[in-house]
């Protein structure tokens, strides 16, 4: 069974994990100095936010799946629907380990689809061109390059 993901970026960690361990009623199952993470079953989300210089607001959305064969599944509709922009395996991204495909929509809003396939130590993120923080993974929105990872 998939699990619905959201990475929004924040511009205070600590207000943002309070707030979202009151509105969610459980501690995050990963804490780090830039970064959050619930794993929720009621919803069934995996719901991320990180502290890394960029515009507050969502990064991205975004399908986790259990197995090997869900992820396949999920790349083909992306190839299908001709969305596709980059696919990962083995992967370091946000405090894991991963294999993933990257999309954007018609509007381009950026979808993650992944399997994680174990724990990081490193968050895992570099710089733009112009210097600026890289997006948290995956093609930025203006290019079909990969960005350096979460």
């Amino acid at each position: 069974m998939k699990r619905f993901h959201v990475h929004v970026n924040v511009d205070d960690l600590e207000a943002s994990i309070g707030f979202y361990r009151v509105l969610f009623g459980v501690e995050p199952s990963v804490i780090e100095s830039d970064y959050a993470k619930w794993m929720l079953d009621d919803p069934r989300v995996n719901f991320a936010i990180s502290q890394r210089g960029r515009t507050a607001g969502i990064d991205h959305l975004g399908l986790q799946a259990e197995d090997e064969g869900e992820l396949a599944d999920l790349g083909t509709r992306l190839r299908a629907a001709d969305a596709l922009t980059l696919a990962e395996q083995g992967t370091v991204c946000c405090y894991a380990r991963s294999d993933k495909f990257w999309a954007e929509d018609p509007q381009g809003v950026r979808w993650e689809s992944f399997r994680t396939l174990g724990r990081a130590t490193t968050y895992t993120q570099g710089e733009d061109a112009g210097g600026k923080a890289a997006p948290c993974c995956g093609p930025t929105a203006t290019s079909s390059a990969p960005g350096t990872c979460c």
